[in-house]
């Protein structure tokens, strides 16, 4: 049986307040890959971000990690695949869509994640899919469809659909992946010391694939707005996100810190409207709602009688 949620602390910050700040930093992180995406390329930016976050961490959890050692090189093929699927593959995809696409398109395809882990669960580990999450997924693939297709059919028969759309589709199941799997880390590994794990295997892996985007002369200057950019996704969307959402679980728990992500569309339609002049549509209010209505069917399928 799972342990309950452990009460607040005395004085501390509300746990629900907390919750709010890991979504809004998410958001904040498509809003800046899209603001940066003629000045940072993907591969630099999924690079300096990891960099940016092991090197706050490196303090906080290096010492515990090196006395743990011999029990992370035993779980290492695990780690290396939540690296490549979480650390490199989802922000990779991420960074890349947003080249061409837009943040609001971008954290709607996105949201898809949760409907789509219990069929990741099911193809990995043969749990059983529910009917009604197997009628989520489908309910929110086609809000996804109508976002890529920007509620026009025509598109797909002149194949003019934006590749960053596709990225964005390629980034879902990553992550998804990557949320299936991290279950089987080991709980004798601090959270942190398994998050710093990660992201130097994830920076060790990502290191080619940015070498080779140096090699043929795709760097970025080294200014006031991408330092800004590298330092916001690197502390704000990795490091104080994860903090803040750790806390918020342990203080009430998994279910309900889960409904907490469905405020990343709402943050990042906001954001990108204030900064990016982005304009929602009215594909974009239809294929929200349809992604809606799979992500309740998928995460009350559990307690359908």
């Amino acid at each position: 049986m799972a342990a309950p949620p452990s009460p607040p602390e005395h004085g501390s910050l509300s746990p629900y307040l907390l919750l709010i700040i890991p979504p809004l930093c998410w958001a904040g992180n498509f809003v800046v890959g899209r603001a940066m995406h003629a000045d940072i390329p993907p591969a630099a930016l999924t690079f300096w971000r990891w960099a940016v976050a092991a090197i706050v961490l490196l303090p906080l959890a290096g010492l515990a990690a090196w006395r743990l050692r011999r029990e992370l090189l035993r779980h290492w093929r695990l780690l290396a695949v939540l690296a490549a699927s979480g650390v490199l593959g989802f922000q990779y995809c991420v960074y890349r869509g947003l080249q061409t696409t837009t943040a609001i398109n971008g954290v709607l395809i996105i949201a898809t994640i949760p409907a789509v882990i219990p069929a990741i669960a099911y193809g990995l580990d043969g749990t059983r899919l529910r009917l009604r999450q197997a009628a989520g997924i489908a309910l929110s693939m086609l809000g996804v469809g109508i976002v890529i297709l920007q509620g026009d059919l025509a598109l797909l028969a002149a194949r003019r659909l934006t590749p960053g759309d596709a990225w964005m589709a390629l980034a879902v199941p990553m992550w998804a992946l990557y949320s299936v799997l991290v279950r089987r880390l080991p709980a004798s590994v601090p959270p942190l010391v398994l998050l710093l794990a990660t992201i130097i295997i994830g920076l060790v892996l990502t290191a080619p694939l940015y070498g080779a985007d140096i090699a043929a002369g795709r760097g970025f200057a080294v200014e006031r707005p991408t330092l800004a950019a590298i330092t916001y996704v690197g502390v704000f969307a990795s490091v104080i996100a994860f903090a803040c959402w750790n806390r918020g679980v342990r203080a009430v728990g998994a279910a309900k810190a889960g409904l907490f992500i469905h405020l990343m569309p709402v943050f990042a339609a906001v954001l990108a409207t204030l900064f990016l002049d982005e304009r929602l549509q009215a594909f974009h209010f239809v294929g929200g709602a349809l992604i809606a209505a799979g992500l309740y069917l998928s995460s009350t399928a559990g307690r359908a009688r």
